[in-house]
């Protein structure tokens, strides 16, 4: 897949691949369609990562994952702006989203 160095980019080039759906991230799914589609942990594959760091501030730190599920067709992007440990979610989801 095509790369980009701005996270910007980097969605636009996903969107173009069929990643047209915005998750977010809960305790124990990613939730997209307000509310309406619920991926468990084991209901979701996570095709790409990509890491974004700002030039000065950590605080600036992006990871942008390309999320696919074969239980549902739905093909979308989650953005997590510090990281999954930030945010209070699951040990499965920790693992599902860890970053190698």
């Amino acid at each position: 897949m095509e790369k980009s160095d701005t996270l910007s980019g980097q969605i636009n080039i996903l969107r173009s691949a069929g990643y047209t759906e915005d998750f977010n991230l809960k305790e124990d799914c990613l939730e997209c369609l307000n509310g309406n589609y619920k991926l468990m942990h084991n209901e979701f594959n996570v095709d790409e990562v990509f890491r974004f760091e700002g030039d000065s501030d950590p605080a600036d730190e992006a990871i942008l994952y390309a999320i696919s599920s074969d239980h549902l067709p739905l093909k979308g992007i989650l953005v997590n702006g510090y990281g999954i440990y930030s945010d209070k979610v699951t040990d499965q989801m920790v693992q599902k989203l860890h970053m190698p």
